[in-house]
């Protein structure tokens, strides 16, 4: 699943171009927060953080600075388009950049948007040879 605003193309499917992020008018306003999950695996510990839609969070005691973009609680792939399919936390899915003393290390260099799925942490994950970062949830508005 590509990140937002990188060029894309689905062999055979005549596609190309870029990709972009919609937040439905039912899921806009709706979440306030998401909760990951940092685990370190040299001292085998985790840490759950809170962490509001939009904003950037350092993470104590480490190098490590995440921004947070979108929350979309049922992803789906509409054309180039990522959205959600519902309002209901069928596919959880939030949008990062994570930066490693203010150089960029996820997604990849050249990609906006790096993707993680709480239902399936495995499907493009950050990887880090000392750190680890899942999505929990996503945290309602109210």
């Amino acid at each position: 699943m590509p990140p937002s605003g990188q060029q894309f193309a689905r062999p055979g499917m005549g596609m190309t171009g870029k990709t972009q992020v919609v937040v439905p008018e039912s899921v806009k306003g709706k979440w306030s927060a998401a909760r990951i999950i940092l685990e370190d695996h040299i001292s085998n510990t985790k840490r759950e953080f809170e962490i509001k839609l939009n904003s950037d969070f350092t993470i104590p005691d480490s190098p490590l600075k995440i921004h947070i973009g979108d929350f979309l609680p049922d992803f789906r792939m509409d054309g180039l388009n990522l959205t959600s399919g519902s309002n209901e936390p069928k596919n959880p899915a939030l949008s990062i950049r994570v930066f490693e003393n203010d150089k960029q290390i996820f997604p990849a260099p050249g990609r906006q948007w790096g993707w993680l799925f709480s239902k399936v942490p495995s499907i493009h994950p950050f990887e880090h040879p000392k750190y680890g970062i899942t999505l929990k949830e996503g945290v309602r508005k109210g």
